[in-house]
């Protein structure tokens, strides 16, 4: 028998693809046949063909990025029972939880994952859970408050019974016996957990429908005459594990920093950023979880799972952050709206997990604090003073921060013995004006400068050498809530690539990264095929027209029916829909799945890009900036009873003006060539 002290914490086990290769392969072969013959006869034609052999050349481009991406898969299996019987004393864990508006974000979705994460399988001495409240809510305060005393009971019951689900919610909403078990003892306790919640969402939502608790005296006495985007910074301990003990609760900290008018919050970076700063004086983890407020814990043994990898000795060097994929509970059937991404993660997701490691997506992601401060692999094992100074002369003027920092890159982990001890400082590092003069969004801790913030700081970290390691474990590690509308979805595509394009045209650009830093070339390649998301708008829109205005001016793009090239275009469009169809069939996605994911795919790239585009543009112009906008979440889940469920809905927004112009001009050409209104072809060529 193997002796487990000699056995790995974790596996990275290639995927075999030989047959997607081939195709992919098989795919390329036909783009670039067709672009040679365009390229050939494209003297003999006019502007159309000049047009089509563009819009086809950035196709095959963007292929061949999908290739070099998708080519060395990988799957990473953890083995976290190796991990406690060789590990003395596990690491303690900042966990973070990001929350901005309690109208888009209800708290009891909040409360939820607050709840999932005291509740998971890790000694509760090492956790602490701190909440950013960038909306300053008096209810979302008021709903942590409750929250931690039906934590007293539900973490002990959660823990007691082996509970898998540990999001009450989601909990009780399933059958208890295939959750717990089926004894007298339980389904007693059960039904008090689930009175207890019931009594808890009660209190929630009569405090959502009042507005405001119903005076502000006493702990809501800091919230009375306040401004959502001008107010001092709020800290409070809700609830502090000081006996210290492993089954008891974890720490629990409130936090709405500073906003002021005149200074720039940076959005979830800035709020980010705080959070490591007051943690990093409360308890000071050398590790960081951070979630959405919707991505609550599905698998109680997480956290052991990401410590693998961290923690592993031919790897602690090299990975800096273990990445969960984003995984959706309670989708629509057949995803109407191509947003629960599960055919990305599958394919995309693994293949990039290949190479240098996976991108940062933003939640579901454990983080080492001495990467996010700065340090790179090759000081990791013994950090020297000049080092430290550099990376400390980036934390600004709080004393007690840079003791704290000094003390993660020495590798002590001792947390604070009083969280209460560190308020003060806390105030001082999250007040608006404390980053002036300091490293922190460019040198030190999540970067700002994009609105996808985590890409970038992903990035950033990439640059000076890091690796990374994306996890799925069986069940999936967190579950989320998908945007449930269209234009809900259409805001959230229009962030990312308003966000991606920013890093695209920065210093921060991946080309930079691979050329002055130690970003590899095939990740670089990889970043490259999504940062350059928000100008895919510009090929398809003109390829989506081409045929319109073919059909107007009686010419034409494509080859003709006598000519061989023709057959390569139909291979082209025969064998790349079924190759994306049967990724979709293999990842247990229907036929109906597919197509709507190919449908919102055009919608997206049409519209939502676009508008992205221009957002960035007019940053570049000094004309205006971006603005992160948040994506509206709710609790909803399937519900077949729904007649408006998957329904493609339309608001006020200007954001389907370009594709509903494309629609209108493609049923114009139909009715002119009906009619037969265009003009007389020349040359047998028409006028392209």
């Amino acid at each position: 028998m193997a002796n487990p002290i000699a056995l790995p914490l974790y596996e990275k086990i290639p995927r075999k693809n030989t047959l997607q290769r081939l195709f992919d392969i098989l795919i390329f072969f036909l783009l670039i046949s067709l672009l040679i013959y365009r390229f050939l006869f494209l003297k003999n034609h006019g502007l159309t063909w000049l047009l089509a052999f563009l819009c086809e050349s950035w196709f095959t481009f963007t292929w061949s990025l999908v290739i070099s991406t998708k080519w060395n898969p990988v799957d990473y299996k953890t083995h976290p029972d190796r991990l406690l019987q060789r590990v003395p004393e596990l690491p303690s864990v900042d966990m973070f939880v990001t929350t901005a508006d309690p109208v888009l974000e209800p708290p009891i979705i909040t409360v939820n994952t607050v709840l999932s994460l005291l509740a998971i399988d890790y000694p509760a001495h090492k956790l602490a859970c701190y909440v950013s409240d960038d909306g300053c809510s008096p209810i979302t305060y008021y709903s942590l408050v409750e929250t931690s005393k039906f934590a007293k009971l539900w973490v002990p019951f959660c823990k007691k019974y082996n509970i898998h689900v540990r999001a009450p919610f989601r909990y009780f909403s399933s059958n208890p016996q295939t959750f717990g078990g089926s004894s007298s003892d339980f389904q007693q306790e059960w039904k008090r957990m689930k009175d207890e919640y019931e009594g808890l969402s009660h209190k929630i939502e009569d405090a959502v429908q009042k507005s405001v608790p119903s005076d502000f005296t006493g702990d809501f006495a800091e919230f009375s005459n306040i401004e959502r985007k001008n107010h001092p910074a709020i800290i409070k301990i809700i609830w502090e594990n000081k006996t210290s003990l492993p089954n008891g609760l974890p720490h629990l900290v409130y936090i709405s920093r500073e906003k002021r008018p005149n200074h720039p919050h940076h959005y979830k970076a800035g709020a980010m950023n705080v959070l490591a700063r007051v943690s990093g004086l409360m308890t000071n983890a050398p590790y960081m979880l951070n979630v959405d407020c919707d991505m609550f814990v599905n698998n109680p043994k997480t956290a052991l799972h990401a410590m693998c990898p961290l923690l592993d000795s031919k790897s602690e060097n090299k990975i800096a952050f273990s990445q969960f994929p984003q995984v959706f509970y309670g989708g629509l059937k057949d995803d109407p709206y191509g947003n629960q991404l599960v055919v990305l993660f599958k394919y995309m997701g693994h293949g990039i997990a290949g190479l240098q490691g996976p991108f940062y997506s933003g939640t579901g992601c454990f983080h080492s604090r001495k990467v996010i401060y700065g340090l790179s692999p090759d000081d990791v094992d013994s950090v020297n003073e000049k080092t430290a100074n550099n990376i400390l002369s980036n934390f600004g003027s709080s004393k007690e921060l840079i003791k704290s920092g000094a003390d993660v890159l020495k590798g002590k982990t001792d947390p604070p013995p009083n969280l209460s001890n560190s308020i003060q400082a806390s105030y001082q590092v999250s007040g608006s004006c404390y980053e002036y003069g300091t490293g922190w969004g460019t040198k030190v801790g999540w970067k700002y400068g994009s609105t996808v913030e985590d890409v970038h700081t992903g990035l950033m970290i990439h640059k000076r050498g890091w690796r990374s390691a994306l996890l799925s474990p069986n069940p999936p590690a967190f579950l989320g809530c998908a945007p449930s509308g269209g234009p809900s979805a259409a805001t959230q595509q229009k962030r990312w690539a308003t966000g991606l394009l920013e890093i695209l045209f920065s210093k921060s650009c991946p080309i930079f990264a691979t050329l002055f830093g130690e970003l590899q070339f095939r990740q670089c390649l990889a970043y490259l095929w999504v940062l350059m998301w928000g100008l895919r708008f510009i090929p398809e829109l003109c390829y989506a027209a081409l045929p319109a205005y073919c059909l107007i001016t009686n010419s034409h793009f494509l080859p003709k029916v006598q000519e061989p090239a023709l057959y390569v275009l139909a291979a082209i469009f025969i064998i790349y829909n079924v190759y994306t169809l049967s990724e979709y069939l293999r990842s247990g996605q229907s036929v109906r799945a597919w197509w709507n994911n190919q449908r919102m795919s055009r919608i997206n790239t049409t519209n939502a890009w676009l508008f992205g585009f221009l957002s960035v543009i007019f940053k570049l112009l000094g004309i205006s900036e971006t603005v992160f906008e948040v994506t509206q979440k709710d609790q909803s889940s399937d519900d077949a009873s729904d007649a408006e469920a998957g329904r493609f809905t339309f608001n006020e927004s200007p954001i389907f003006l370009p594709g509903t112009t494309i629609l209108v001009v493609h049923l114009t050409a139909l009715v002119v060539s009906l009619l037969k209104l265009q003009p007389p072809a020349r040359d047998g060529m028409g006028l392209g």
